[in-house]
């Protein structure tokens, strides 16, 4: 975001810091906090090559022996890295949440576009996203997004650049705010005929970075595997050139410690993307995000949900569709997005559809890992050419909006 500072309003709502179970530090307040954004990652776990370490020689992956945990760092690194806002100026901010301003809705609440001034005097935009007094989801997931988000870094996450809490007698608040992801999520681009459609080269981009973020996630952190447990489409948020960022990490977990396999909660997440093996057992792991992985990449051959009520019985349950149509098989093309109008490689979007099957695996052990993911997907890149030079109009070949549409 580069350096700013923000204005307050003329009065100021007493913020609360964010407590759990063995919170032991509350942050400074926000006048103390530096007004810079937070250092690049680290380079020591791969971070700052996309979170992603050298591979080994044995295509098995090794998670990072977890060392401390989520709320230890948090109490340690957040208290630096986020600023304390308070209620009024983020009600200046979104001109009192006007639903003009309003961008998006979810299980949380909703998010607004925020307009703030930087300490040069220019205007910084920024998103609100302001619980929902009634939302079941409530405290506890804006904690986890205010103490993994604390933490984490990388390019292929959304920053989450402070928060609020307020407490009165008549109600409670809790806001976070967040970097501006002006072009939505790939589920808006895919799903929504308002938008233009994705190009195959964009579509493949899209998921490099995707993976790129949950490779960081299970692998790039050293003191602790993070399972993120909600990917799908509509949590990968798109910035000004398209690059994505994986969101919403109210429903991430620690991964599990040394001397075990498995971490075991309660099944949650959203349906058509959670691994059967989690659902039937409560056993979560990484590979359990590589499934939902698998789903998204069908999603981005087919431009279909996972799961669509409205279509043929047949045809309702992704994966129970394409499973008819494999990838090596005559009729393959039959579940290619229409919207991409015949424009792709069809080797490449057979080896897409292969990666998707590993992915999606039965047996939880035998899914790649997501470093590997990665590289077969780069792979599958360099499979076709790069998209033709722009045209007089100022329209790419790549499926983007030229620079001057509305957005």
């Amino acid at each position: 975001m580069g350096c700013f500072a923000f204005r307050s309003g003329k009065t100021r709502s007493k913020s609360q810091p964010p407590s759990g179970s063995g919170a032991r530090s509350p942050p400074p307040p926000a006048d103390a906090l530096p007004a810079k954004s937070a250092p690049a990652a680290s380079d020591s776990s791969g971070a700052s090559s996309g979170g992603r370490r050298s591979k080994t020689s044995s295509s098995v992956s090794t998670p990072t022996t977890p060392t401390r945990s989520i709320q230890e760092l948090s109490d340690e690194r957040g208290a630096q890295r986020l600023r304390v806002f308070h209620l009024d100026e983020l009600g200046s901010a979104t001109n009192g949440f006007s639903r003009a301003l309003k961008v998006g809705e979810g299980g949380f609440g909703s998010v607004y576009r925020a307009f703030f001034r930087s300490a040069a005097g220019g205007r910084v935009v920024l998103a609100v996203k302001r619980l929902n007094q009634r939302s079941l989801q409530g405290h506890k997931q804006w904690l986890a997004e205010v103490q993994f988000l604390g933490v984490l870094e990388h390019p292929n996450l959304v920053k989450l650049i402070g928060y609020c809490a307020v407490d009165s007698e008549a109600s409670k608040h809790r806001l976070l705010v967040y970097e501006f992801m002006p072009n939505k999520s790939l589920d808006d681009h895919l799903f929504n005929r308002a938008y233009p459609p994705l190009s195959w080269r964009l579509r493949l981009q899209i998921m490099i970075g995707a993976a790129r973020g949950l490779d960081y996630l299970h692998e790039g952190v050293p003191e602790v595997q993070v399972i993120y447990r909600d990917f799908k489409a509509s949590n990968i948020l798109l910035d000004a050139e398209f690059k994505p960022k994986l969101s919403d990490f109210g429903l991430a977990r620690e991964g599990p410690t040394e001397g075990k396999t498995h971490v075991s909660t309660a099944v949650v997440g959203t349906h058509g993307y959670a691994a059967p093996d989690y659902i039937e057992t409560g056993h979560l792991t990484a590979k359990s995000d590589v499934w939902s992985f698998g789903v998204v990449l069908y999603e981005i051959l087919t431009g279909r949900r996972s799961l669509e009520r409205s279509r043929p019985a047949e045809e309702q349950k992704l994966l129970g569709w394409v499973r008819r149509h494999p990838p090596d098989g005559a009729e393959f093309r039959a579940i290619m997005d229409p919207r991409l109008g015949g424009r792709y490689p069809l080797a490449a979007a057979r080896e897409v559809a292969r990666l998707a099957d590993r992915c999606l695996g039965k047996n939880p052990k035998e899914r790649p890992a997501m470093r590997d993911v990665v590289e077969d997907l780069e792979r599958v890149l360099q499979m076709e050419p790069p998209p033709p030079p722009a045209d007089k109009k100022g329209g790419g070949g790549d499926g983007r909006r030229p620079p001057s549409a509305k957005r």
